[in-house]
Formats: structure tokens, C-alpha cells, sequence
């Protein structure tokens, strides 16, 4: 397939994102896990003993958002939440903990394969690039 130089940016960002959530949902299918939960389980599994408060802070979310998935990840055993003075803390559980390394085992992969056709410079000026923009954004 050949694209177009001439498009916006967003077609490109979309199927990356699209393709990168086909292959992560395809890989822990066997865990009831969704590509819109890998990022708090990830974290959580990264800062254990986050309060819910801070992990909304470290994805730039909202409070009620992280609540609704906390909510998610809890049920499938995968968290556990423990209220502490004014704020709950979330730490995770040894079966979120095996999933969370399987998924960031998986993104490793999902970098191989974006890595493929790009040389390591290309690779690492690609992510300074993101994380450029991405800082711009914030």
C-alpha cells in the first residue's frame, strides 16, 4: 500500500494505534483483557502502591475515568484497592502482575515489529519525535 505524503498526520497516528490494539487484543484474548485497560494495569504494576489520584495525574485522565477502570481491573482480580486516610491506594495483585509482564512483553514485540523497516537511528529519532509532540501537547 502507498500513502500519500500529502495526508495529515492523524491516518497515520489512527493506524498505528488501531494495528498496535488489533495485536495486544489479540495476544491476551485468554484474559479478558481490553487494549483500553493495559495502560493502568501497566502502571500500576510500575508504581504499585500509586494512589488513585496520582495514576489519573500519570495518564492525564480524570478521576471518574480511572475509577470506572480501576473498577474493571478489580473485578477481574488483576488490583486491589485499599482506602488509606482520604485516598485509596492501588496495588496489584500477583495475577495483574503476570498479565501486566506478559503485555509489556508484547508491546516489546509491537516495537520489533515497528522497528523492521526503520534503522535504529530512524527508530530512535521516530520516538524523540513522539515524545516531542507529545510533551508539546501536554
Amino acid at each position: 500500500m502507498e500513502f500519500s505524503e500529502d495526508l495529515p498526520t492523524t491516518p497515520f497516528i489512527s493506524l498505528i494505534y488501531r494495528n498496535h490494539a488489533k495485536y495486544l487484543n489479540n495476544k491476551v484474548e485468554d484474559v479478558n483483557l481490553t487494549f483500553g485497560l493495559y495502560p493502568f494495569l501497566i502502571e500500576i504494576y510500575k508504581h504499585d502502591g500509586i494512589s488513585q489520584e496520582e495514576l489519573a495525574k500519570l495518564l492525564y485522565l480524570n478521576e471518574s475515568t480511572v475509577t470506572r477502570n480501576l473498577d474493571k481491573l478489580e473485578k477481574k482480580g488483576f488490583i486491589k484497592k485499599t482506602p488509606q486516610k482520604r485516598k485509596k491506594i492501588i496495588t496489584i495483585t500477583d495475577e495483574g502482575a503476570k498479565i501486566a509482564q506478559k503485555v509489556m512483553d508484547y508491546d516489546e514485540s509491537w516495537d520489533e515489529i515497528i522497528k523492521k523497516d526503520l534503522s535504529e537511528e530512524e527508530y530512535i529519532n521516530f520516538k524523540k519525535i513522539l515524545i516531542k509532540i507529545c510533551e508539546g501537547l501536554i
